[in-house]
């Protein structure tokens, strides 16, 4: 919608949403029938959204051979040389798209490829070598455009029941974050800047969907969404104004440094739960990663939502590619004695998978060797070069935090069956589907596995997750 809207006046644009429209590949061969489609733009993210546009990809190229493919999203932000090693990409759009496409537009339909070596943020092909131009300097632009809701078939099918309310909207008011923590795609994306919108576009925003589709509850999309108090204060007091349960991200340092006054109207506005990445207990691996926050933060950070009714919500990287097996013994230490001081705080615990770092064509070879990471028989990792070796099943988990080459399969298992065990322990609150008897008996048989810390093979507790609907929060989301 971001992009329909800059493109409003100058071209014409329809979306079509793969997560809503089960047979979108069809969808789309139908709409690029239309002589008067330009081109087809593709927004990729790693893991599962990356096979799904490989396949529209490809039936597109395999139909409309002349007709320009280019792909946007973070996927191509990290990747743009695999994006590029595909037959069926034609560009890739690297960080925020909107005025990139713009241009890129312009000058294929004044054909002027000349013109396509002064497009910032664009990577193509000269002559059969992939040829990256220069960085697009940060925008805010969009913060000043109202997105075309309209444009899409069915609005009110984004609206979803959730522990937040009956109406949730998924909604994002900031762009980027002002911090470069070096695992994190939205610090390639954006590379340290950030922007807020004014107080004014936030209160707009939010009664336009309340009045227009009922909504009653945000889940916010923000990257990092308590930033400077100073700037955050405008925000809150809009919040406060409507009262609408709301969930979100958040930085420890951020929440520890809130002064009373704000916290009164975190409180007014029903902040609901904060996601945290809290990443480790280990200060060397938060300072290495440029986390910028440290072990005690997190503590704080738990004692002082609980003490002004938030959940935490935590994330934790496990099995860093330095001391998998300790690394991931120490945090499940760690998230211990954090349910002790906290029950109700949620755990998301994931595999950590640093981002390949940009391969430069002219020297690929030699960008693959530097991997600094090594497998579990001690072989340097060697990261995919081409979209389709990204696609493969193993490389998929890579990209959704669930396996990495330096991860042995016991580890893993003893991963997964930690996970399972404490979620068992602690049934999520975001679980709406699961009775609440099915939880109470979940509680009861994972009660003595998590107190004489005996995870190995759960076998009980999986078969009753599935006979009581349980969800892992992992895959939740609107």
């Amino acid at each position: 919608m971001s992009l329909s809207a800059a493109l409003e006046g100058r071209y014409k644009s329809t979306i079509i949403d793969g997560n809503v429209d089960r047979d979108f590949v069809s969808t789309a061969l139908r709409a690029v029938e239309d002589e008067t489609v330009a081109a087809v733009g593709v927004t990729v993210m790693g893991g599962p959204q990356l096979c799904s546009a490989i396949a529209v990809s490809k039936a597109i190229r395999e139909k409309m051979p002349a007709l320009p493919i280019i792909w946007g999203g973070a996927f191509p932000t990290v990747c743009p040389e695999a994006a590029l090693n595909a037959s069926y990409v034609d560009y890739a759009v690297r960080s925020q798209g909107e005025d990139t496409l713009i241009e890129l537009l312009d000058a294929l339909a004044e054909c002027r490829d000349q013109a396509l070596n002064s497009i910032t943020g664009l990577s193509w092909r000269l002559r059969g070598q992939v040829v990256h131009n220069k960085d697009r300097k940060f925008s805010a632009a969009s913060l000043n455009r109202m997105l075309p809701y309209d444009a899409l078939e069915n609005p009110r099918q984004y609206l979803t029941k959730t522990y937040l309310g009956r109406r949730t909207i998924g909604y994002q008011a900031a762009l980027g974050c002002r911090f470069r923590c070096t695992f994190c795609g939205v610090a390639t994306m954006f590379r340290g800047k950030m922007a807020l919108p004014p107080a004014s576009r936030l209160e707009q925003d939010l009664r336009f969907m309340k009045d227009r589709f009922g909504v009653d509850a945000i889940q916010f999309y923000d990257h990092n969404f308590f930033d400077r108090e100073v700037d955050m204060v405008p925000l809150l007091e809009v919040l406060a104004k409507f009262q609408m349960p709301w969930w979100c991200f958040a930085r420890s340092d951020a929440l520890v440094n809130l002064s009373e006054r704000s916290w009164a109207l975190v409180k007014k506005s029903r902040l609901r739960m904060a996601y945290i990445g809290a990443e480790s207990p280990s200060d060397w691996l938060l300072h290495d990663i440029r986390k910028g926050t440290n072990r005690d933060q997190t503590l704080e950070a738990v004692e002082i939502c609980r003490g002004h009714g938030v959940i935490p919500e935590l994330s934790f990287m496990l099995a860093p590619p330095q001391d998998p097996e300790g690394e991931t013994e120490k945090t499940f230490e760690f998230i211990r004695l954090i349910k002790r001081v906290h029950p109700a705080t949620e755990v998301m615990n994931y595999v950590y998978t640093p981002l390949p770092r940009r391969q430069e064509s002219s020297n690929p070879a030699s960008a693959r060797a530097a991997s600094v990471f090594r497998d579990c028989a001690g072989r340097p990792v060697i990261f995919p070069r081409t979209a389709d070796e990204w696609a493969e099943p193993q490389w998929v988990d890579y990209w959704c935090h669930q396996d990495a080459p330096w991860v042995s399969e016991r580890l893993r298992r003893r991963i997964v069956d930690f996970t399972t065990v404490l979620g068992c322990r602690y049934p999520t609150v975001m679980d709406i589907r699961a009775s609440k008897w099915g939880k109470s008996a979940l509680r009861a048989l994972a009660s003595w596995r998590y107190r004489f810390q005996r995870y190995d093979h759960p076998w009980e507790l999986r078969v009753s997750r599935k006979l009581i609907r349980h969800w892992d929060p992992r895959v939740m989301s609107l």
